[in-house]
């Protein structure tokens, strides 16, 4: 019958078509390469690593998965914390991590800077020195009396300009006392540490507490001698120093675990609120 093979034809474009979306796809016969950015939850198991991840842009939306490491991408020392940049690559029936770029800047390790060199950073997976400062409400706060809780800390000052510097500091805890909202104070505690004691007094951190509605149980705003704040600063890699009137300052946020020991470390303000708290889950999760 004339005209009969055109549906070979239509059938044979079909499967080209039907190859080229496959292809696409990442499936049989080829690899698909997608790239993000976020933040390692974990390091464990080996060759693995959990990251609370951006949106993998026409692929995957934001979320917390482990992944699969190339065996070049293990040999990149990365820590709970860290920012990356990453590249996943899925083939036929397999996905893997081959390329990770660390954003975050080395942590800079103040007491390193003087004579004599005496370290001073906390690296993630050791002991956090013991602090004792004071809270909004005037009372006395120590690390070592926290110890069995999982503890987030971050630094500010209450003159801080900048809606997304400080103050994103504090959007971040709000989020994260939201989302733990069944464990804080009695499993989670969060410490905002200022690194101005001279102007952040006690009852002025108390009223700063108000107004960004971050009054709530286990949250508590600290200060103390200018020693102290010295102490805990250096500890967790924060640089500050007067500029005009104001601060200038490096931004830092870490995670304790119930052992007292550095869970996580995240530098900087581009992380989102969901990948601190994934950080946290993490820790809260974890028995030690």
């Amino acid at each position: 019958m004339v005209g009969a093979p055109a549906p070979a034809l239509s059938i044979s474009r079909g499967m080209a078509a039907v190859g080229s979306l496959l292809a696409l796809l990442g499936l049989p016969g080829c690899a698909a390469h997608y790239t993000t950015t976020g933040v390692v939850v974990s390091t464990a198991p080996p060759g693995s690593l959990t990251i609370s991840h951006d949106p993998f842009p026409r692929y995957m939306d934001a979320m917390t998965m482990a992944f699969a490491l190339s065996d070049d991408a293990q040999h990149v020392r990365l820590a709970a914390g860290d920012r990356i940049a990453f590249r996943l690559t899925v083939g036929k029936g397999k996905s893997v991590v081959d390329r990770i770029q660390l954003v975050s800047p080395a942590p800079v390790d103040a007491g390193l800077q003087r004579s004599p060199a005496v370290a001073t950073l906390v690296a993630v997976g050791a002991a956090v020195p013991d602090f004792t400062l004071t809270d909004e409400q005037h009372r006395t706060l120590s690390l070592a009396g926290l110890r069995g809780k999982v503890v987030a800390v971050t630094f500010i000052y209450t003159r801080c300009p900048l809606p997304d510097y400080c103050p994103r500091m504090i959007e971040n805890f709000r989020a994260v006392r939201a989302r733990f909202a069944d464990a804080m104070d009695h499993d989670l505690v969060l410490l905002t540490v200022s690194f101005d004691p001279q102007h952040d007094t006690p009852e002025r951190l108390s009223a700063y507490a108000v107004a960004n509605r971050a009054v709530a149980p286990g949250w508590h705003f600290l200060t103390g001698d200018a020693s102290q704040i010295e102490r805990v600063c250096e500890a967790f890699g924060i640089q500050y120093f007067a500029d005009e009137g104001l601060i200038t300052h490096s931004l830092q946020t870490a995670v304790i675990g119930r052992n007292g020991r550095l869970a996580a470390s995240i530098e900087g303000r581009a992380y989102t609120s969901r990948q601190l708290g994934d950080v946290i889950e993490s820790a809260l999760r974890d028995g030690r």
